[in-house]
Formats: C-alpha cells, sequence, structure tokens
C-alpha cells in the first residue's frame, strides 16, 4: 500500500502524575517523563497552552528537548477561543504564535477548539482567518454542532485550514477533511477522557487514516484520554494497526 502523507500518532499532553506506574516507572524522577515519552511516540499536542499562555522561553525550552523528528501541535489559548471568541484577537494571537514559533522546527498544527453554546459565526470566522499566518498549519475543532456544516467546512478548505474530527459526546464530528492535513482527537473512548476504544472501532479509523494519507495528507491523531492512562495504549494500539495495515 502505497501512503504519500506522514501519520503521526500521540496523545494530548505527557505531564501526567497518574501514569506513573502505568507508563513512567515508578522511580523516574518528572523531570525525564518527556525523554521516556519521545522515546515511544513522535508527536505530542500541548493542552497546556490552552489554559495559559507558556513563556517563549518555555517553547524554546520544549525545541531544545525534543529529539530529531519530533513535532508539538500547539493548542491556542482559551483566552482567543473561549473568552475573546476570535474577536479583536490581532495582538493575543501574535503573542501565541511568536512565542510558539520558537518550537522552530519541531512546531506543528496550530489548533483552535472552539466553546460549546457559541453558534456558528461566519463574519467572526471570516475576520479571525484572515489573521492567520500562511506559513503555519491551523486547525479549527467545533464543539457546537452549528459549527459542523458544510458552509464552514467550505470556509476552511477555500484558505487552506483544516478539520479537526473528534468524538467528544454529544457533539462528535462527521469523519471530513480539509486543507493541508487530516487532524483527528480522541476524546475517551467509554465516557469523557476515560476509557480504551473497542478494537474495532481502532480498525475503522485506521482505513480512515490510510485513505486520507494516500490523498496526500499528513495525519496527526491524538488521544486525550488520559484517564487511567488509556491514551497510551490505545495511541500505541492504533499506530500498531496501521503499521500492519501498511504492509
Amino acid at each position: 500500500m502505497t501512503v504519500l502523507g506522514k501519520i503521526r500518532i500521540g496523545c494530548s499532553g505527557w505531564n501526567y502524575r497518574h501514569w506513573r506506574g502505568l507508563f513512567y516507572p515508578e522511580k523516574m524522577a518528572a523531570r525525564r517523563w518527556f525523554d521516556h515519552y519521545a522515546a515511544s511516540f513522535e508527536t505530542v499536542e500541548l493542552n497546556t497552552s490552552f489554559y495559559h499562555l507558556p513563556k517563549a522561553e518555555t517553547f524554546t525550552k520544549w525545541k531544545e528537548q525534543a529529539p530529531p523528528g519530533f513535532r508539538y501541535a500547539v493548542k491556542a489559548s482559551r483566552f482567543i477561543t473561549h473568552m475573546k471568541k476570535l474577536k479583536d484577537c490581532d495582538e493575543p494571537l501574535a503573542t501565541l504564535l511568536g512565542r510558539a514559533r520558537n518550537l522552530g522546527e519541531a512546531i506543528g498544527p496550530i489548533l483552535y477548539q472552539l466553546p460549546p453554546r457559541w453558534t456558528f459565526d461566519r463574519q467572526r470566522l471570516v475576520d479571525f482567518i484572515s489573521l492567520l499566518p500562511g506559513d503555519l498549519v491551523h486547525v479549527f475543532e467545533f464543539r457546537e454542532k452549528s459549527w459542523v456544516c458544510e458552509e464552514s467546512l467550505a470556509l476552511l478548505g477555500a484558505h487552506h485550514i483544516s478539520f479537526c474530527v473528534h468524538d467528544m459526546p454529544g457533539s462528535a464530528t462527521p469523519r471530513w477533511a480539509s486543507g493541508p492535513i487530516a487532524y483527528l482527537r480522541f476524546h475517551g473512548g467509554t465516557g469523557k477522557y476515560r476509557g480504551r476504544y473497542a478494537e474495532r472501532d481502532l480498525l475503522e479509523w485506521t482505513d480512515w487514516i490510510l485513505a486520507q494519507a494516500k490523498s496526500g495528507r499528513d495525519v496527526w491523531a491524538y488521544f486525550n484520554n488520559d484517564i487511567g492512562g488509556a491514551a497510551i495504549e490505545d495511541a500505541l494500539t492504533l499506530r500498531a494497526m496501521i503499521a500492519q495495515a501498511s504492509l
């Protein structure tokens, strides 16, 4: 099977204390956790940047600790997406992206997760898109159903911006793709941020991921079901399924 796009699979974060003994050895110092994670995965989604904007030197530190080929997806600050709701974001967006660029070659897609209970606002989205630099890959995750429509998908595609497929209970999206990459977020196999995914479900995702890669899109997939270490097991399982199917 010829695969044109690169497939990257990882977790939404790595610094979880409850992973000690599940993924990280009991006696391993926390400062060594990233090295342990990066030995198993070649990408991670920076969830921490959603809750507070890291300093520029923190992004530099993340760049320096990354092995060759490792990539970070950066989740945009909730100040931009939830508090400002994309309005008048010239300065906060420039600050976020300016700092994120300190990741250098390790920078991956920038994810904008929009809030629930905020209905589709085409003009707000258009205005915000006009601020996005074309040399970075941008992805939008919609948590309110009115945003998941052909109009928003066409708008993203017209500006080479990607659509995030996710399975959040109550707002799961179709398996759509737009722009240069396919981006997936797995939020929980049996509940919100918890529970393993059934193998049959991961096998279905394997087919979709390979189809996207064959079409030429890079694929970025992250498991956010960190409770109980399910994300680790699911990420490893999905990766093994893709490797087997690619033979």
